[in-house]
């Protein structure tokens, strides 16, 4: 018991990455240590405490008592409620329909949940390091940028900036045919091709990642339907209505406290049947988890939802990128002309693109808009200057031909 709270200590403590944004957390870490302290919580109360005491006969002498008291608990019980009475054993189908379980197995459930809750981000950090952008190296780079001194703010804003402007030629296509050219237009216009060298391979696996959250966290409702056995897609609403309605909550027939056991002792010349009432403790626990996780994945659900659709129209239209990048670009005064504003396009959609964006947005999210503002002004005057270097060049090389031709 002490090393599972020793561990649950070491995951609390540790260092939450930078690479995703609040609701992503939310997903991986908040609701994954949720679920961890409750698989600690049922664990001690099986297996340090009583999870199930039976009533038994008076004639049973106390290691009687512990041996069906340890057959109650892993043999299925059932429930039957007080007011209504027990089938007969001529009709003990009826008594297997209304077995419950799936009280032994609770903490390997949580767990199971967990792991599920925890595997996008894990799908996430393996493929983004293929993108050719060190996402969590630069973020956090960033954010502790803003706890700097004057100087050393200065210092940490350009190297981030050489190093994301490096990121970014890395991703770049050297070729240049004219299907290449193509491709790349459709990337960057349509969004209808993606991966790494058309600079939308990091928006690409974000999103899948983003449908794989939601999809577990939805999926996990009727996942827990099947494994309680019961209505627990419903079961929310039905408190909500209980307490709505002024009638006392007292519990759930999902989760009764009294149950049933049946089982058989051999003797030495036939098998005597016992019909035992047991009480279930940890279905107290239990009760509380489950109602509160039902609550928990319905918000993280909408939570989901609601951020996936706010990164699709970030990342999906040109225009919104375009505006998110020009903001910045006012606020330094980098762009004061007609000429300047014509630029900014290109520069978001040709040198920047999707990745590029989506790694000035996650900085935002994780430090400020000041930073993002310093680091576009940044990388934005390294495209001038690249770009007036290649005017240079091409004007250069536009006066040889023509002396050439002279020469001729």
């Amino acid at each position: 018991m002490d090393s599972i709270i020793g561990s649950v200590g070491r995951v609390a403590n540790v260092k939450v990455r930078n690479d995703d944004d609040i609701v992503d957390r939310l997903n991986h870490f908040y609701t994954t240590g949720i679920l961890i302290i409750f698989t600690v919580v049922v664990s001690a109360r099986q297996y340090v405490g009583d999870p199930i005491r039976c009533w038994c006969p008076a004639e049973f002498p106390g290691t009687h008592v512990d041996y069906t008291n340890n057959l109650c608990w892993i043999k299925d019980t059932y429930y039957i409620p007080m007011e209504s009475q027990v089938p007969s054993l001529e009709h003990i189908h009826l008594r297997k329909e209304k077995e419950i379980n799936y009280y032994q197995w609770v903490p390997v459930m949580l767990l199971i949940q967990a792991l599920l809750f925890y595997l996008p981000c894990i799908i996430w950090r393996i493929l983004n390091g293929h993108s050719g952008i060190n996402v969590d190296r630069i973020v956090s780079l960033a954010s502790d940028a803003m706890m700097e001194s004057p100087e050393n703010r200065a210092r940490a804003i350009k190297y981030l900036v050489r190093h994301l402007d490096r990121c970014l030629d890395n991703q770049r296509e050297t070729r240049h045919a004219c299907c290449v050219k193509l491709r790349h237009i459709l990337s960057a216009n349509l969004n209808l091709l993606c991966g790494r060298k058309y600079g939308n391979f990091l928006v690409a696996v974000y999103f899948l990642m983003k449908v794989l959250y939601i999809m577990n966290a939805v999926g996990q409702l009727f996942l827990l339907n099947e494994f309680l056995g019961s209505n627990y897609k419903v079961y929310g609403f039905e408190v909500l209505q209980e307490l709505t309605e002024g009638k006392e909550w007292s519990g759930s027939h999902r989760f009764p406290k009294v149950t049933m056991c049946d089982f058989r002792i051999r003797q030495i010349t036939n098998l005597q049947h016992y019909s035992v009432q047991c009480v279930l403790p940890i279905n107290i626990f239990n009760e509380k988890i489950y109602i509160f996780m039902w609550f928990w994945l319905v918000f993280v659900s909408i939570c989901t939802c609601v951020n996936f659709v706010m990164w699709f129209w970030y990342m999906l239209f040109p225009s919104t990128r375009i505006h998110f990048v020009k903001k910045f670009l006012k606020l330094m005064e980098r762009i004061t002309t007609g000429p300047e504003r014509k630029l900014v396009g290109r520069f978001v959609l040709d040198y920047l693109r999707h990745d590029g964006v989506f790694t000035l947005r996650l900085i935002g999210k994780n430090s400020s808009e000041i930073v993002v503002a310093e680091i576009v002004a940044g990388l934005w005057d390294i495209y001038r200057s690249k770009k007036s270097i290649q005017i240079r060049t091409n004007i250069t090389g536009h006066d040889l031909n023509v002396i050439e031709g002279e020469d001729v």
